[in-house]
């Protein structure tokens, strides 16, 4: 193999540095100066990082309840009264429950409001009932629907306030808690992607924590001799056809990581631009594949699922030609 590789010190930090509940603090700076900026709750404000907002902007806060589907038609009715309303819960709930709501009271007038969904993928130890693992595809369904899944600390916060900048709806995946930092701090560009890692033997495109993983599999398959190009595409609509038609070029095989399920997320985005513009470029999915996942922790999960640093490795370099 090449043994070629490079990693862009603007692009990645030269080490992840953890950074507690980044939302939050994006969250308040945005209000700071955006004062038509409203908040939502269905009754998880504790649970999704909202309660210094909630502090510091009582009369800008709703609590609505457990209520998802009222609190979309409220967040479609505060947009076309000029505000920004921001519905935050978590991503089941923003899609299975109130699918029909996001549809009607905000895609369909194309109003300008931001639905934050926390619990991305197998990142709850809960089964089917919290898994958002067919989010980004309910989503992306939408006509109109902007959607994006950022992959660390720094694009939680950089990806909110670019989704305040934009127009229309916007379904945006969240990270709570303690979420790992990756990227320095940059312009979140909707619609693009980027090339974070380079490497002439095998190509990895990833979205959300999927790229985290990506990176993580790149690095131990670079201890086996393979080294990898990892594509970061955080934005899965509008998607950036572009950037991929570009990267596969003398690639055979494209590997897609992502915290979701192999069906209508980042792995069916890149099998579509690929079969439009006919070329040949074999896409190999690593994903929730068509069931429901297992309860557990996320490492649990992940090695259940082959979305672990060795599986994802190991198919990475037998791909690649290598064992």
């Amino acid at each position: 193999m090449t043994g070629l590789s490079s990693v862009e010190s603007s692009t990645l930090l030269a080490a992840t540095e953890p950074v507690q509940a980044p939302f939050a603090d994006a969250l308040v700076e945005l209000a700071a100066r955006r004062p038509d900026v409203v908040v939502l709750s269905a009754d998880l404000s504790n649970y999704t990082d909202l309660r210094p907002f909630a502090t510091a902007y009582p009369d800008r806060f709703i609590q609505v309840g457990m209520a998802e589907a009222n609190m979309m038609g409220i967040a479609g009715g505060l947009a076309r009264a000029g505000f920004l309303p921001i519905a935050v819960t978590y991503g089941v709930f923003a899609t299975r429950r109130a699918y029909d709501q996001v549809a009607m009271a905000l895609a369909t007038g194309d109003v300008h409001a931001i639905v934050v969904a926390f619990l991305p993928g197998i990142t709850t130890p809960f089964r089917a009932t919290h898994q958002a693992t067919d989010d980004l595809a309910l989503m992306r369904a939408i006509p109109g629907m902007t959607v994006i899944d950022p992959a660390d600390a720094t694009e939680v916060a950089s990806s909110l306030h670019a989704a305040a900048a934009h127009r229309g709806p916007i379904y945006l995946r969240g990270l709570r808690g303690l979420v790992e930092r990756r990227f320095p701090p940059g312009e979140f560009h909707i619609g693009k992607a980027r090339t974070v890692r380079t490497g002439a033997d095998a190509l990895v495109i990833g979205t959300g924590l999927g790229t985290s993983w990506a990176l993580d599999a790149a690095d131990a398959a670079s201890q086996r001799g393979i080294e990898s190009t990892v594509i970061h595409a955080p934005t899965l609509k509008p998607f950036d056809d572009e950037l991929i038609l570009s990267a596969v070029e003398g690639f055979p095989v494209v590997h897609v990581i992502e915290n979701h399920s192999t069906v209508g997320g980042l792995a069916d985005a890149v099998s579509s631009a690929l079969a439009r513009a006919g070329t040949s470029t074999r896409v190999v999915a690593h994903g929730v594949p068509d069931v429901w996942a297992p309860a557990g922790s996320l490492d649990h999960v992940r090695s259940g699922l082959g979305l672990d640093t060795d599986s994802l490795a190991l198919a990475i370099t037998r791909e690649a030609g290598a064992s």
